[in-house]
């Protein structure tokens, strides 16, 4: 599968590390040149410096052949507009979106887009924690 990933820090990094294992055709785009140091070495995927909201940067890392596309910046809009220029205008078929804001994750999804949240995946997880490995009261 070809594969573009926006966003070159610990996410999309690991991201990029586990498809190219995988034997996926990877491709990293990301506005800062020093984040590609997080890539492992032995990375055959390629790497391109540019902001993935711009259409001619996109299109040098090769979107229009692209089987999928995940938006993993920090900014929940970049995420989500770059998102919709890969769905919306280079017909992109899988389409995945990091958000960090609950609200946000709900909105982007009822618009279509795939969305992952940390933020409502952490909470869950540590509540299941607390409550799962709960140490009974000395009352009980």
């Amino acid at each position: 599968m070809n594969i573009l990933i926006m966003g070159c820090g610990r996410l999309g990094a690991r991201i990029a590390m586990l498809l190219d294992e995988q034997g996926h055709s990877i491709t990293v785009i990301d506005t800062n040149a020093s984040a590609f140091r997080r890539l492992p070495e032995g990375f055959r995927g390629r790497v391109t410096v540019g902001n993935g909201m711009d259409g001619t940067a996109l299109e040098k890392a090769g979107i229009q052949s692209m089987d999928a596309f995940f938006a993993v910046t920090q900014g929940d809009n970049r995420n989500y507009f770059a998102s919709q220029l890969a769905r919306e205008v280079y017909g992109v078929k899988r389409v995945l979106c990091r958000i960090y804001d609950p609200v946000r994750e709900g909105i982007f999804r009822d618009l279509g887009l795939e969305t992952f949240s940390p933020t409502s995946l952490g909470a869950g997880i540590m509540v299941d924690m607390l409550l799962k490995g709960a140490v009974p009261s000395k009352g009980s």
